[in-house]
């Protein structure tokens, strides 16, 4: 087998704001034979993410930044097309973390072989994926919801909120109550993902829409955004209340320190419960969630939506959406078919 020519993108330079194309390379190379205990993998799936956005600077968090000329990394599913381990068959589908680009050189370790004859592909890197497993995570440890709870979850139109959100109905919720941008995606919320009521964030203050869909306030909330939502939050949540914290795509472009909510002090009072969750804190939990979110997705308890890029070369704009919001349920870059083969 001669080398694969492939294409990929690294780090052009770091962005100072809002990152633009400018800050991506593309370049073309030619990827070697695997070595023994490797596999050679043909991305026909890859995920971009906001957390991504924080690697792109050089700074310390919980996981190391790009470098400069290197290539970029992230989800992906593809096909093993070589292999020299007896683990991974050629031909059989993988989920692995070297993203942004189309072919990848792997040692077999790095690789889980994914069931594919009871959800697509595409399903290990959303709902049975990081993101999948970060929902669970959030409404069953971090923040767990119990009978009866009401719950608020921001973000609630991207990949973990909208998760979050039906898993939360599935332990138990009375009311689960979800943000998100515009009428068009409020109504996907409650029409397609079963929440009880949207919060439009360009509609208006968060904190008075929340008080209108949770007059007696809310028990849990899934934080993917902070800034207003956060500040929001904590003054609906009842004495006891729990918070996960995902994430706060609202501030990952900032060029400056960011003030925090001015209510902190209701923490106190209320003795609430403020947790960060990281799923690479419990990748060992992925075999277990799968087995279960498997069957909710068969059944329909789960429902995923997805926005579908087309073509390798496009992984950036793909990526600068989904820090827009413009994404509904998790966001893709299909390359199968697209690029040198």
């Amino acid at each position: 087998m001669s080398a694969i020519v492939s294409r990929e993108f690294r780090l052009a330079s770091r962005p100072v704001g809002e990152p633009g194309p400018e800050n991506f390379a593309l370049v073309t190379t030619r990827v070697p034979e695997p070595e023994e205990g490797q596999i050679l993998v043909r991305n026909t799936w890859m995920s971009v993410d906001p957390y991504m956005r924080g690697r792109m600077n050089d700074a310390e968090s919980y996981m190391p930044p790009f470098e400069v000329g290197r290539v970029l990394e992230g989800s992906a599913v593809g096909e093993a097309v070589a292999s020299r381990s007896a683990d991974v068959p050629v031909g059989a589908t993988v989920s692995h973390f070297a993203g942004w680009r189309e072919y990848a050189l792997l040692n077999a370790a790095d690789a889980a072989v994914v069931d594919v004859s009871a959800a697509r592909p595409q399903d290990h890197l959303s709902a049975l994926g990081p993101t999948g497993l970060t929902a669970y995570l959030a409404v069953t440890e971090i923040a767990p919801v119990r009978e009866g709870d009401v719950v608020f979850v921001s973000g609630a139109g991207g990949a973990v909120g909208s998760v979050a959100g039906q898993l939360a109905r599935l332990f138990g919720a009375s009311r689960v109550i979800g943000s998100a941008g515009g009428p068009a995606k409020g109504r996907i919320l409650t029409e397609e993902f079963g929440f009880d009521a949207a919060v439009d964030h360009r509609a208006g203050p968060i904190a008075a829409q929340l008080a209108q869909a949770a007059p007696d306030g809310i028990d849990v909330y899934v934080d993917n955004v902070g800034g207003e939502h956060l500040e929001a939050a904590i003054g609906a949540l009842k004495v006891h209340g729990r918070a996960a914290l995902v994430g706060m795509i609202s501030q990952y472009n900032a060029t400056g320190p960011v003030p925090g909510p001015g209510n902190l002090y209701d923490i106190v009072t209320r003795r609430l419960t403020l947790r960060g969750v990281l799923v690479t804190d419990h990748l060992d939990r992925f075999p277990g969630y799968v087995s279960r979110a498997a069957g909710w997705l068969a059944d329909g308890r789960l429902r995923t939506k997805e926005t579908v890029v087309e073509g390798f070369e496009h992984a950036p704009e793909a990526f600068l959406g989904v820090l827009r919001g413009a994404n509904t349920g998790k966001m893709l870059v299909s390359l199968d078919g697209i690029g040198p083969r």
